[in-house]
């Protein structure tokens, strides 16, 4: 939960804010981390069982990696945050049927820049 509202309840959190938060926390992390450790870092008063299943989710979906350390896990992140939004660009086109027209309309609303770095980086990967 977040901050009260005028003396309120604590405020809910939008879908995937904790796991946002979360994942923030871990790539600002020098080492791997628990999830006691994790629980004392995030704003709010969140159950440890909580903490647990948003790590879990994670390292399901492929974004998180998990070390057996003594008796439970700690977790890191397997992508940085540029890696995990290239992750989700690829994944939203690999659902389409047709990728020439997504990959069309999305070059067509880039801007004048970044139409140039796209041509610039696909130049440096081709070379």
């Amino acid at each position: 939960m977040t901050e009260s509202r005028a003396g309120g309840p604590p405020a809910r959190r939008g879908p995937g804010e904790l796991e946002s938060e979360i994942l923030s926390l871990l790539w600002t992390s020098p080492t791997a981390l628990g999830a006691g450790a994790v629980q004392s870092r995030l704003s709010g008063d969140l159950a440890y069982t909580t903490v647990v299943t948003i790590l879990s989710r994670l390292h399901d979906k492929g974004v998180l990696e998990r070390t057996r350390s003594g008796r439970s896990y700690v977790y890191a992140p397997v992508y940085d945050e540029a890696g995990l939004a290239a992750r989700r660009m690829r994944q939203v086109l690999d659902k389409e049927g047709d990728r020439q027209a997504v990959l069309a309309r999305f070059v067509s609303d880039l801007s004048t820049d970044d139409e140039a770095l796209l041509r610039r980086l696909l130049d440096e990967r081709g070379s």
